[in-house]
């Protein structure tokens, strides 16, 4: 049977090849192709902004809106806060400074808004425009710290701005960042101090102890003394009796001192101590510590050391603990500078102490020396290079001792040796002079020469340091050297 086939089937059959010939891969492109130009032309449409409402904080404002208000969000309530007053009324309170959004939705429209809240004048800016009309200060105020900013006229007014910040908002850090006609040029100073002693003195002392030996005259040991100065001591003293006469006697003499003239007769039996002395000394001393420090930033320096002391301290149970604490001593400095253009407010204080053996104490054994200190604190105002003397000191110190023996002392010329007399006067002057200066950095071709002692450094090659071999040994191919 023979069949006989349509055009228009043939037609049909040749559309459908030509749909199944085209890959699934192409037909997946062609659908990527046609998803992505709609996101695409998304990412390229650009929102419009959100109008601005502009606020002060503590301040209110009524936003009226077209349509009636449903809902209303704000960001965050503790910068702004919204409430609707009405159908088509909204009241926005600024509390604090900073930006959030606030979206109004009606039953089909929607709105938004950026809310913008200004920190305002702050109360400290209001009094120091208040103080000093004409100047320009800027306040900026955190929970810690308080910034002042701006151009002021002169020092004094920097000075006093700072310290109206201070008593304003005492629980915050004021940082002082206003500026003056020409700025600052160094942010560093180097303060020179120079504390000089002069110590002078001079002691007189005279007197004079009589005695007998320890065997005495005819039987009797006189001592004769003021009690000023030692005297002789009798021990061991011993007397042999016969018939109411005397026999023999022994004893001995002890002397803690012989003072400067000692004279004893063996025949006589008698001495004499005699204390004529006259002594002067000159005591002077010069320190100059020099620090550097930045712009309110405290600096200190000490040039010495540290001795121990014993501390006693209770155990328990009755029983005791000696624990050492050290002590520092010597040339101390510190100060903070404070820069206000060519001006140099500084709180300094210089301290020199010394070791005194002399007023020490024996305490279980260990000799703890006291301690001479010289001490200045104060705060001044000088401009760079400029000098102060901060502390001084004048003081002149007499003391005299006399002692006499009643009756004795008062016959003609032999009553004075049963007189004694000690004299000591002391005059001390102690100036303290301060000096800040501007510095900066020096360049490595500014450093000056590091001070050394005139000798000589250990030369090379003198049999301690091994030279180096000028020719050293060439290795061999296979390892070693020729």
């Amino acid at each position: 049977m023979t069949s006989v086939r349509r055009p228009g089937a043939i037609i049909a059959g040749l559309i459908a090849t030509t749909l199944l010939s085209i890959s699934i891969p192409a037909r997946a492109a062609l659908f990527a192709s046609q998803v992505t130009q709609p996101a695409a032309a998304a990412a390229t449409t650009q929102l419009p902004e959100a109008p601005r409402i502009v606020l002060t904080a503590g301040r209110s404002r009524v936003v009226g809106t077209d349509f009636e208000i449903v809902r209303v969000a704000i960001t965050d309530p503790a910068i702004a806060d919204a409430t609707v007053v009405g159908p088509r009324e909204l009241l926005i309170d600024g509390k604090a400074a900073g930006t959030v959004s606030l979206i109004i939705w009606g039953d089909r429209e929607r709105v938004q808004y950026d809310v913008v809240v200004d920190p305002g004048v702050p109360r400290l800016q209001q009094t120091l425009q208040g103080l000093f009309p004409g100047e320009e200060i800027q306040v900026t105020q955190t929970e810690q710290a308080v910034v002042l900013t701006g151009r002021v006229s002169g020092n004094d007014i920097m000075l006093r701005a700072a310290e109206v910040a201070a008593a304003t908002v005492p629980a915050a850090k004021i940082i002082n960042l206003l500026q003056l006609p020409g700025g600052i040029g160094s942010q560093q100073v180097m303060l020179q101090v120079r504390i000089a002693e002069v110590n002078r003195r001079a002691v007189e002392e005279l007197g004079a102890n009589g005695f007998t030996n320890a065997i005495g005259v005819d039987d009797t040991i006189v001592r004769g003394t003021t009690q000023q100065f030692p005297s002789v001591e009798y021990q061991a003293l011993k007397s042999t009796y016969q018939d109411g006469k005397l026999v023999s006697s022994e004893g001995q003499m002890l002397f803690s001192d012989f003072l400067n003239l000692f004279i004893l007769s063996n025949k006589y039996k008698v001495g004499m101590l005699i204390r004529a002395l006259q002594s002067s000394g000159n005591f002077q001393s010069l320190a100059e510590p020099n620090l550097i420090a930045y712009n309110g930033q405290e600096a200190t320096f000490l040039a010495g050391g540290e001795f121990p002391v014993p501390v006693v301290q209770s155990a328990g149970a009755g029983a005791a603990a000696v624990s050492i604490v050290f002590r520092e001593f010597g040339v101390r400095l510190s100060f903070t500078p404070t820069i206000a253009g060519d001006v140099i407010k500084l709180k300094v204080r210089p301290e020199v102490s010394a070791l005194d053996f002399a007023s020490g104490v024996t305490l279980g054994g260990f000799r703890v020396p006291a301690l001479t200190t010289r001490r200045a604190e104060t705060m001044v105002e000088l401009r760079d290079g400029q000098s102060f003397a901060i502390a001084g000191l004048l003081s002149n110190f007499s003391q005299e001792n006399t002692a006499n023996v009643p009756f004795l002392s008062k016959i003609p010329i032999i009553g004075y040796l049963f007189k004694t007399k000690a004299e000591r006067q002391e005059r001390t002057e102690l100036l303290v002079l301060v000096t800040p200066q501007l510095v900066r950095p020096l360049n490595p071709d500014e450093v000056p020469p590091l001070p050394i002692t005139p000798g000589r450094f250990l030369p090379p090659g003198d049999g301690t340091t091994p030279k180096p071999n000028p020719n050293p040994p060439e290795p061999k191919p296979g390892g070693g050297v020729n």
